[in-house]
């Protein structure tokens, strides 16, 4: 049997720890995410009365918190398997629990804006994050 130093010893379990404290941290997101959206909702239909559009502002506040404890655990699962034990089989069932977990968030994208990640919002949303061209000489809105 192969004994390991202390210091080896030590970096493992810090490591173990770390990947424990980021799965903790993801349910805590979701968990939070559930009860704060949920109020939202609630106090949101009391005070403007609209169902359809309280619950289109839940389910999209839902689906981004899911999306980012979603993220946090693949985060874990990835300093787990890397880090402690990169055997092949470890790295396959990472790569399959990758690619369940990317199926889910694409599945939670498609839910909230209606479209795959990887195509334009309707609307041309994604052109905003992009800089406006200057307007031609002569055009410029004159103050006055």
């Amino acid at each position: 049997m192969l004994l390991l130093s202390e210091a080896t010893l030590a970096s493992v379990q810090l490591i173990e720890f770390a990947a424990l404290a980021m799965e903790v941290l993801a349910i805590l997101v979701i968990v939070a995410g559930i009860v704060y959206g949920g109020a939202r909702f609630a106090i949101a239909l009391l005070r403007r009365g609209h169902a359809p559009s309280a619950y289109r502002d839940f389910k999209s506040f839902m689906g981004r918190t899911l999306l980012l404890g979603l993220e946090i655990l693949v985060a874990a699962d990835v300093v787990r398997t890397v880090a402690l034990e990169p055997t092949m089989q470890n790295v396959a069932t990472l790569g399959v629990l990758v690619l369940i977990r990317t199926f889910l968030s694409w599945s939670v994208i498609v839910e909230i804006e209606g479209r795959w990640p990887w195509q334009q919002a309707p609307g041309g949303r994604d052109q905003e994050r992009q800089p406006k061209p200057a307007a031609p000489p002569g055009t410029e809105a004159r103050a006055g």
